[in-house]
């Protein structure tokens, strides 16, 4: 289902970086103003790139690794090594509880993520924060529990 990569080389992390940097200019977010960029890597080194896409009803709106999750299932891949998500905020931010929970669903635990700040100068390593799955959702509920024996 996923792939348990503990580490990326430096070009690839760099990729990865500068694909989740270029997909932000794919937001659609014209009620926050906040731009959010995700790129994710599978096994072979195909990048899936995703944006936010607000909607007037808020509700609607899907945040960018949501995006980036969505094509890649719906294309029919369901195995990636890392992620990498990009603001235009000076410091690297969290993705929020409900992608948390959306990236658990198809990543392994031990996945990295890189949080990539505005302005981050490539090949510099400065800024990043660099975390698994795992580190963004301790103690999760996923997929596996749900073959867990029940009683009662």
């Amino acid at each position: 289902m996923t792939a348990d990569a503990l580490t990326l080389s430096i070009p690839e992390r760099e990729r990865l970086i500068q694909a989740a940097i270029e997909a932000k200019e794919g937001a659609y977010n014209r009620y926050s103003k906040f731009r959010v960029g995700a790129a994710l890597l599978t096994p072979d080194g195909q990048i899936i790139k995703g944006a936010n896409v607000e909607n007037a009803s808020y509700g609607g709106t899907i945040c960018a690794e949501r995006t980036a999750l969505v094509k890649a299932v719906t294309d029919g891949t369901r195995s990636f090594v890392a992620l990498a998500v990009n603001t235009d905020v000076a410091q690297p931010l969290t993705p929020c509880g409900i992608c948390r929970q959306f990236i658990r669903e198809f990543c392994a635990l031990k996945m990295p993520i890189i949080l990539v700040p505005a302005g981050y100068v490539a090949g510099s390593g400065e800024g990043l924060l660099e975390t698994t799955v795992e580190g963004l959702l301790p103690h999760s509920f996923g997929p596996e529990d749900l073959e867990l024996p029940r009683t009662g």
